[in-house]
C-alpha cells in the first residue's frame, strides 16, 4: 500500500492522478465531452499543450468555416447582388451620349430667343419652320390632288397625300410612347401646335422633309439645281429645329431617318387610281 504521504501527494491539487498513457492519447484525440466528467473537462481546458493545438489550427480552415457560416445565415452578399452593382457599358454609353446631345443642342440653338447671339436671324428661321409643316403640305396636296386633270398626277398626289397623313400618325405615336420634354430653353410660339407637339421626341418636321425629298425626287421630273434645292431645303428645315431650341440634335437625325423609311412604306401601300375605285366602290 502506498504511504499516505504519497497518497496526499498524488491529490495535491484535488484531482486524481493520471497515467502518462492516457495525457499522451488526449492530446492526440477530442475527448467527448458530453461524456467526459466534469474535472476532465476542467482539466482540458486549463491544460496549456491543448491550447497551443487550437491556437495552431489552419487559419485557411477557420475562414472557409466562417465564410460559409456568413452564406448559410444571410450575411454575405450574393454573386448576383454584385455584379448587378457593376455598371453596364450600354448605360453609360446612353448616358454619355445623352449628355453630349444636350450639351450640344444647347450650345447650337442661337435663335432661340430674341436676345440670343443670332436673334436676328430667329424670324428667316421660323420661316423655314412653316415650309416644313403639316398644314400648308397637307393643304398644297389636297389641292394638286383636286386641280390634276390626269389620271397621272391624281395619283401622285394622293399617295403624297397618304404619305403626309401617315407621316402624322406615325410620329404622333412615337412622341406620346417615348414622351420626351422639348428643350428647356425653347419658346412655345409654334405654327398651329396640338397636345402631342409638347413632346419633342421626334421631330415631326424631319420625319416630314425627309419624307417628302424622296417622294418629289422619285416622282417627279426636276432639273439638277431643282433637286440640290429640295437637299438643301431638307438640311435647312432640321437645322432651323436646332437653332431655334425645339429639337435636340438627336430628335432631328432620328426624324430624318424615319422620314427616310416612311417612303418606303408609302412605296409599299402604294395606291393607283383603280385599286382607290376598288375601294370607294366596297364602301359605297
Amino acid at each position: 500500500m502506498p504511504s499516505p504521504k504519497t497518497k496526499s501527494a498524488g491529490r495535491r491539487d484535488g484531482s486524481p492522478v493520471l497515467g502518462s498513457s492516457f495525457e499522451f492519447v488526449s492530446l492526440t484525440k477530442p475527448l467527448n465531452r458530453s461524456s467526459s466528467p466534469p474535472h476532465l473537462l476542467q482539466r482540458q481546458g486549463s491544460d496549456p499543450t491543448a491550447a497551443r493545438l487550437r491556437a495552431s489550427e489552419s487559419p485557411s480552415r477557420r475562414r472557409g468555416s466562417g465564410s460559409s457560416t456568413g452564406s448559410a445565415s444571410g450575411q454575405g452578399p450574393p454573386e448576383e447582388d454584385g455584379i448587378r452593382l457593376n455598371p453596364s457599358l450600354i448605360g453609360i454609353s446612353l448616358s454619355s451620349l445623352l449628355a453630349i446631345d444636350l450639351w450640344l443642342s444647347k450650345r447650337l440653338s442661337v435663335c432661340a430667343c430674341e436676345d440670343s447671339s443670332c436673334g436676328s436671324a430667329r424670324p428667316l428661321m421660323k420661316l423655314i419652320e412653316v415650309s416644313g409643316h403639316g398644314i400648308p403640305w397637307l393643304a398644297g396636296a389636297a389641292y394638286s390632288l383636286y386641280k390634276s386633270d390626269s389620271a397621272a398626277g391624281q395619283e401622285v398626289m394622293l399617295n403624297l397625300l397618304m404619305g403626309l397623313l401617315l407621316d402624322l400618325i406615325l410620329v404622333g405615336i412615337v412622341k406620346a410612347v417615348v414622351r420626351r420634354r422639348r428643350p428647356s430653353h425653347n419658346q412655345m410660339d409654334m405654327f398651329a401646335t396640338f397636345s402631342v407637339d409638347r413632346y419633342s421626341f421626334p421631330s415631326g418636321h424631319s420625319t416630314r422633309a425627309a419624307m417628302c425629298a424622296r417622294f418629289l425626287l422619285a416622282h417627279l421630273v426636276l432639273a439638277a439645281p431643282l433637286r440640290v434645292l429640295v437637299l438643301l431645303w431638307v438640311g435647312l428645315v432640321g437645322l432651323s429645329r436646332v437653332l431655334l431650341g425645339r429639337h435636340n440634335v438627336t430628335d432631328v437625325l432620328f426624324g430624318f431617318w424615319m422620314g427616310y423609311c416612311q417612303y418606303n412604306l408609302v412605296e409599299i401601300l402604294w395606291l393607283s387610281p383603280q385599286t382607290l375605285q376598288g375601294l370607294l366602290g366596297h364602301l359605297a
